[in-house]
Parts: C-alpha cells; sequence; structure tokens
C-alpha cells in the first residue's frame, strides 16, 4: 500500500510510458510527406552494450591476429558481403541487408554508455553535460528526441494502438536510465509505449498501466480512474507541474485497456509454435516476433532493446549484453551470436514472407562498436581476451523499407578502427530512417513559438535506396 493506494494503481499511476519524461509540448509543423513513402513501420534492433563491429559484420581476415580475432568470415547469399561465421542464418538473408560500415561519432561522443545511446538514438551529438556527469547523466525535458518519437509524431494516431512502442525493457537499471529513449521536448505524449517483459516468461509482455489488478473488470475502470487521479494530483504537487502531462499518457491507457484490439495484438499465443521455435522462444527471440506482430497491426515504430542477462555479467565483464569488456569471443559464440542469428534472421524471413519486408524498415544498431585491438586493461589486458569501447568506427544493417539489399555501404581501414573514404554520422543515419519513412518536414515551434529543425546536421544515405 502506498497511502491507501494498492501497490498496482501506484505503478499504473506512474504513466502508461512507463515514467515518460514531461517536455514543452511544442506545436508540430505540418507533416505531410512530399512523396510517396517508402515504409509504413520500423522496426529497430538495438544491441544495448556495445556490438563488437569487427567480430561480426565488419570482419577483416587480412588483419594482425591481436586484430581481428578468433572468428572466420562466411561467404553469404550476396555476393561480396561476408559475415561472421557464427552468423549462419542471418547470411542466408544477406540479400537483404546494406550493412553500412565506418558509422563513427567523428570525436563527438564521450565513449560511455550514456552518449551512445543519445548520439544513435536521437542523431544528435552529446552536449557537455554528458562529458561532465558520464553514465550519471539522466534523460532530461530539453534533450532532442529519439527517432521513433519523432515518426510517431509526424504520422496520423494509430486507430487502437500507440504509435511508439518499445519492448521488453526501459534501458538501463534506475536511476542510470539511458537518455535519448524518450520524446523529451516533443512532449511525453510522443514518449514510447513500453512493453515490459522477462527472460524467464518469454511470452508474457505487459506494461504497467495496462496490467489490470485481480478482479478488476473493465466496466470498473471509472473508480480506477479516480484513484488514479488522486494520485496523480499528489504526485504533480510533489514532482511539479510538468508531470501533468502525465494525464494525456493515462488517458490513452484507459482507453487501450478497452481495446479488444490491444489484447490481440500483444498476444504471442496466437502464433504457430513452429514460428516460435524459428525466432528461438527466448526474450529477445519473442520481443523481435512481437514486433513483427505490431508492424503487421501497423505500428508506425518499434523499438527492440537487447535484454541484458545477469548471468553473462561475470562471464563477460559486462552488464550482461554486447558490452564485452573480457571474454569477447567466447560470450559471442556461445551466447550473444546463436541469439541473434535465430531471431534476426527469422524477422528478416518471416517479414519478407508475409510481403512486409519493403514496407518495413529494419535497423540493427548500438551505442558503439569494441576496439578493434584485443586486450582490455579491466578485465586482464590480452589474457582477458576483451574488447574496450570504441566510438570511432561502428556498423549498421538496414534492411527493407525501400533499402536495396546485398550491398556494403562505406569501408574502413585495414584493422577497422575507423572509416576510409566517407564517414557516417548517426544524424546521417537518422536521416535514412526519416528518409524511408517519407518524413522530410522536421520543423517545429519551439515554447516560445520559434521555428527549429528536429536534426539539421547530416544527410540521408540515399544511394541505399
Amino acid at each position: 500500500m502506498h497511502n491507501g493506494l494498492p501497490r498496482r494503481t501506484f505503478l499504473a499511476a506512474s504513466a502508461a510510458a512507463c515514467m515518460g519524461l514531461p517536455g514543452s509540448t511544442p506545436a508540430l509543423a505540418g507533416s505531410a510527406p512530399a512523396r510517396t513513402r517508402r515504409a509504413k513501420s520500423t522496426i529497430l534492433f538495438f544491441l544495448c552494450g556495445g556490438a563488437s563491429h569487427i567480430d561480426t559484420w565488419d570482419m577483416k581476415p587480412q588483419a594482425p591476429v591481436e586484430y581481428r580475432g578468433e572468428f572466420e568470415a562466411l561467404p553469404t547469399s550476396a555476393p561480396g558481403v561476408s559475415l561472421c561465421e557464427h552468423l549462419p542464418l542471418t547470411a542466408q538473408q544477406a540479400h537483404h541487408l546494406a550493412v553500412v560500415q565506418g558509422v563513427t561519432d567523428g570525436g563527438l561522443a564521450t565513449g560511455d554508455h550514456h552518449a551512445g545511446y543519445y548520439y544513435n538514438l536521437t542523431g544528435h551529438a552529446p552536449d557537455t553535460t554528458f562529458r561532465t556527469q558520464g553514465n550519471d547523466r539522466r534523460p532530461q525535458a530539453d534533450d532532442w528526441p529519439f527517432i521513433g518519437s519523432v515518426v510517431g509524431s509526424r504520422r496520423p494516431p494509430h486507430r487502437s494502438l500507440p504509435q511508439v512502442i518499445t519492448l521488453p525493457y526501459m534501458p538501463s537499471r534506475a536511476p542510470y536510465t539511458r537518455p535519448g529513449q524518450f520524446a523529451a521536448r516533443l512532449g511525453v505524449e510522443h514518449d514510447p509505449f513500453y512493453l515490459m517483459g522477462d527472460h524467464a516468461q518469454p511470452l508474457e509482455f505487459a506494461s504497467p498501466s495496462l496490467s489490470l489488478s485481480e478482479g478488476l473488470t473493465p466496466g470498473r475502470l471509472d473508480n480506477r480512474r479516480a484513484l488514479l487521479q488522486a494520485f496523480d494530483n499528489a504526485q504533480r504537487n510533489f514532482v511539479g507541474a510538468g508531470m501533468s502531462q502525465l494525464g494525456k499518457q493515462q488517458q490513452k491507457a484507459f482507453t487501450l485497456l478497452q481495446s479488444p484490439a490491444t489484447a490481440n495484438a500483444f498476444d504471442l499465443t496466437q502464433e504457430p509454435a513452429a514460428l516460435r521455435a524459428r525466432y528461438g522462444e527466448t526474450l529477445n527471440g519473442m520481443s523481435l516476433l512481437m514486433a513483427r506482430r505490431l508492424v503487421e497491426a501497423e505500428v508506425p515504430f518499434v523499438t527492440v532493446f537487447w535484454r541484458v542477462d545477469d548471468r553473462l555479467r561475470s562471464k563477460c565483464r559486462s552488464g550482461g549484453g554486447w558490452d564485452t569488456h573480457g571474454n569477447n569471443f567466447q560470450c559471442l559464440k556461445e551466447n550473444l551470436l546463436p541469439e541473434f542469428d535465430q531471431g534476426y534472421s527469422a524477422l528478416l524471413e518471416d517479414l519478407n514472407q508475409r510481403g512486409m519486408l519493403d514496407e518495413t524498415l529494419v535497423m540493427v544498431t548500438s551505442e558503439m562498436g569494441r576496439k578493434p585491438l584485443v586486450g582490455d586493461r579491466r578485465s586482464g589486458g590480452v589474457t582477458g581476451a576483451g574488447r574496450d569501447h570504441w566510438t570511432r568506427c561502428m556498423s549498421v544493417l538496414l534492411a527493407g523499407g525501400g533499402i536495396q539489399g546485398g550491398q556494403v555501404f562505406g569501408e574502413t581501414d585495414a584493422k577497422a578502427e575507423g572509416p576510409l573514404h566517407r564517414p557516417v554520422s548517426p544524424a546521417d543515419v537518422a536521416h535514412t530512417v526519416y528518409h524511408a519513412m517519407g518524413i522530410n518536414d522536421l520543423m517545429i515551434e519551439d515554447s516560445l513559438g520559434r521555428p527549429i529543425s528536429l536534426l539539421e546536421t547530416g544527410q540521408p544515405l540515399t544511394q541505399l535506396f
């Protein structure tokens, strides 16, 4: 109980966006695209921790062994495109892929995770607060908005589901929530709607604000509404006037609670057992299957954050994800790559077989790459077989949504330490998403009515289409 309110009611009152941040709610400028849009939806698959580019999709078989590591390059279904030998299923889908090499921060990031999330999720270089606060830097109301929130704000409201859905969790553990994943200055009403999952029950997803207390039916929502209103008033007095915008998310939650379409879209048991097995009945695999269901239901933007696994913390000297400071090759070979390979390849195969890939952009990215020279001092140097953070170079995978598959865009040097020719920035990648979705108007008005661009730097990689 919390001041007389049930704990579950207390959690639900924290908004449909699961603690989304208030923003200034500027008025949006016109949103009509100037051309026919290529993609109806985007699925963003974010490999939390910083995926090693040189061990996955930017292999350097001719580099010295202390750089190239233990893995061999594998030919794929696309001539001239090679991937890691531990991605055999993805290799069969490479004719759908555009592998973008040499994505770099240009020295504008800080090397830590918070800045990496922010840059790659918004397209905006981290400001000085990321340098002074590092991973203590919290999301702020005047941050630049998440790419998905921009897309959602530009599309007509979905008839029954949120515009932007994120699953299966909100990185990372409070109070160290990663910046960049919220609508921020666009306003809390454009925040992602979070579906939460658990490794122990990979078929079950829920949002705190969509979880009815035991015995509570839609017919009794009016009483629940009164309880939440009481809590919201108290919370507003405690936190400040900006919290009042959470009412918009609560209103959406009540509408969703009473919609049969919501329950159907979130129910993975409706999928055939054989298809679930193809994706792999892990939390990350089922999150990708859920993403396919949501874009099939015409949700404009779905993000799957790779859910870290605490069981890998000690083995990989990391937070349990792709942050392989130690034992890099064993963690990739035995844990990370097989799970990724199965789920990601299944997603591309499934979308293609359903005739949905052309209208669905699928992007794989991360907050950074890994240092090509093997050996991280934090895990014992060379003997620890880890790779440190590396923001000078990473790779992005794109498929569908008008992208021409079977190609490599850009090139890195002989050791995958940096781009050889034209560097690609996270702003370029963000603009490429907007281009694929047919969004060419990024102007808004700030709280004072002044026109500003949501992303002034960068250009779309139109050569990919």
